[in-house]
């Protein structure tokens, strides 16, 4: 594999704005757009997993369980996953946004 060396004078002549390095001599890639993959079509959000809608009971039993404990060890994000038909990872994310809203709450209280 060659190992391309760059000139002080090519490194100045590209970052001259509407030229880019192929048209220099340089890179032969294209030229990569910001951001992920996708964003622009999905007006700037990046597709995925569709947002998790709780109900209302799961809310309630997710409330009551951050009131007793604000971290939930192992066992309780396994009881809450099975007696709530979710996942462990939305158990434990729902626990973190959950600990931000708290804390935010109380910064504004004060």
């Amino acid at each position: 594999m060659e190992k391309a060396s760059f000139s002080v004078e090519w490194l100045s002549q590209s970052s001259r704005p509407g030229e880019s390095p192929a048209a220099l001599g340089g890179s032969r890639r294209a030229p990569r757009s910001p951001g992920p993959p996708g964003a622009e079509a999905a007006g700037g959000a990046v597709s995925g997993r569709p947002r998790t809608k709780f109900s209302a009971a799961q809310l309630q039993q997710l409330e009551r369980s951050f009131r007793e404990q604000r971290y939930i060890g192992a066992g309780e994000k396994r009881r809450l996953a099975a007696a709530l038909n979710l996942s462990q990872s939305q158990i434990k994310t729902w626990f973190q946004n959950r600990r931000m809203k708290f804390k935010r709450q109380t910064q504004d209280a004060r």
